[in-house]
């Protein structure tokens, strides 16, 4: 009892000095957990203090002591810390935070401080908001910027807009910079998504709305039909045909096949279902094939194809083809499906599988390639097999060819689907800013500097075609079109070299992750390289890395 009593009562002399009544309870040793810790500037983190207590020849025990010892730190203009031991990121830099008592070796904790572009607080980040949460603009080409907070476990705010990971779920009515800055492609609303991963692979989400209420949507520059010649006999044999359209300022294609008007030159030797691309052989002859598509704005766009009627049926024709299944649909990238061509013939055995002799196409190849007959690969069903290298869809077409020259085509679709509001949480998936190395990487670049008037970046394609990104408002003085923000895409793997030409502005410098080719010249020309996309030590593609899309800021003030 009267131990226990002057270890209570006496407190923290009974710690520390072995005295009358207290013989051989003393703390013995100090830590400070956590040991380690990265805040931002004003962000703040509680530290811990814990104390060995050894009981003469009784086992030791541990206590909380963090109210008990002397707190200080090596550099309070880093970092400061109070009596209590909570933290208080002052300025950048690195302070060892020490806890002390008399007689005894002090523990201490090193605590790093960076600006205001890092969330690695004394936590996760916990939630994420994007400010405002819903905005409009009148017409297309009009922009507003969204802002995104982030709270740490600790209740720490911080501004993370540049450092989540913005998409638009419809590029056709905006699309979003990696600044948060939306701008209004075609008339509609979208939802605008920030995501940040935590670095224990956790991912906090956030979304917001972008309305443009004025202009019209945004419609198609350019069709295309497939296959571009197909040839059926004149005993009613049939053959589909696909249109593809490509949208204007996004450059997406989507299959339009039952929204264009279709049309053929001479009926009487092919007719083609209006809205369906289905063609018919009615007599021996050529008829070419018409696809119209009208845009919202008057505008129209269209593409042709040939059909050829024979006269007598082949020995076997191919009658019809189909893919089974109709849609195939994964959750994680790189994840694998597998399609089946299943063929009708008009003689024994009716029904065959064509999986391994058709030729596959992918509306998509660079996201969602698909084998053609690779029985190396995977034997036993090597054709028809989709691979998710991104988030969307694809329209996948197989296309069959008869012993007497006829062509069979039948479509499905392969998709690796954007889940909104609640991504799953695993890295890999197929949401935006969880995506692993795609076939091609997407290279930005922007202006980090003051200057607005004649700053240019440009960089040459990958197969050295001139001037590909062509950044800035000095680009357009040349007679060009350079946008405050340039993007191309590379294969991964690919050096891209960027140069601020002589004359483009006062030249400040590169953004880290591209290294200057030549020393820094304000007068210019002013170079460096960056390696597109993830690779492995051998310098080819690492399919196991995360997101290969990379951002390069170059400053002119």
């Amino acid at each position: 009892m009267f131990s226990r009593y002057c270890f209570r009562a006496l407190g923290l002399m009974c710690l520390l000095l072995p005295i009358a009544g207290c013989t051989n309870t003393q703390v013995s040793t100090i830590s400070v957990t956590p040991t380690s810790q990265t805040l931002a500037i004003g962000q703040t983190a509680q530290l811990t203090a814990t104390g060995t207590v050894s009981h003469g020849n009784h086992p030791s025990s541990t206590e909380d002591i963090t109210d008990q010892v002397t707190w200080t730190s090596s550099t309070p203009a880093v970092a400061t810390v109070s009596s209590t031991g909570l933290v208080t990121a002052v300025a950048a830099g690195t302070a060892s935070i020490s806890a002390s008592l008399p007689g005894l070796v002090a523990a201490s904790a090193t605590i790093t401080v960076t600006g205001t572009g890092t969330t690695a607080t004394g936590g996760t980040l916990a939630s994420l908001s994007i400010i405002p949460n819903s905005q409009a603009v009148a017409s297309p080409s009009q922009t507003s910027q969204f802002i995104a907070i982030g709270t740490t476990s600790t209740g720490a705010t911080e501004d993370l807009t540049s450092q989540v990971m913005w998409s638009s779920s419809s590029k056709q009515v905006a699309t979003i910079s990696a600044g948060g800055l939306a701008t209004g492609v075609g008339t509609g609303t979208t939802t605008i998504t920030a995501i940040y991963s935590n670095s224990n692979s956790t991912v906090v989400t956030a979304t917001a709305t972008f309305t443009v209420t004025g202009g019209t949507s945004e419609g198609l520059t350019a069709l295309t039909i497939t296959p571009a010649a197909q040839s059926v006999s004149a005993s009613a044999q049939q053959a589909q045909f696909i249109a593809l359209g490509t949208s204007g300022t996004t450059g997406l294609e989507q299959d339009v096949t039952n929204t264009v008007q279709w049309t053929s030159s001479i009926p009487t030797v092919a007719t083609i279902g209006a809205t369906t691309g289905l063609a018919t052989g009615v007599s021996s002859g050529t008829s070419s094939i018409t696809a119209l598509y009208t845009n919202a704005d008057g505008s129209v766009v269209s593409a042709t194809a040939a059909i050829t009627v024979t006269a007598t049926s082949a020995p076997e024709p191919l009658l019809s083809l189909t893919i089974v299944p109709s849609t195939i649909t994964v959750i994680n990238l790189q994840d694998t499906g597998n399609f089946l061509a299943i063929g009708t013939f008009s003689d024994v055995p009716y029904v065959r599988d064509l999986t391994n002799t058709v030729v596959w196409l992918s509306s998509a190849p660079d996201v969602f390639p698909v084998t053609t007959d690779n029985a190396t690969v995977n034997p036993g069903a090597p054709g028809g097999v989709v691979t998710a290298y991104g988030s969307g869809g694809s329209t996948i077409i197989a296309e069959a060819t008869s012993t007497d020259g006829t062509i069979q085509t039948a479509t499905a679709t392969f998709d690796c689907p954007l889940v909104l509001p609640n991504p799953p949480l695993t890295a890999g998936s197929c949401y935006t800013g969880s995506q692993a190395d795609s076939l091609l990487s997407t290279l930005t670049v922007y202006n980090e500097g003051l200057n607005t008037t004649d700053w240019q970046v440009t960089a040459p394609s990958a197969t050295g075609t001139p001037d590909v990104i062509h950044c800035g408002p000095g680009w357009s003085l040349k007679g060009g079109a350079g946008g405050s923000v340039c993007t191309a895409s590379y294969p991964n793997g690919t050096p891209v070299t960027l140069t601020a030409p002589a004359g483009a502005g006062a030249f400040g410098g590169w953004s880290s992750n591209c290294t200057p080719t030549v020393a820094i010249n304000a007068a210019g020309p002013n170079s460096c390289t960056i390696i597109v996309g993830n690779v492995t030590a051998s310098g080819t593609p690492d399919l196991n890395l995360g997101n290969s899309n990379v951002t390069v800021g170059a400053i002119f003030n």
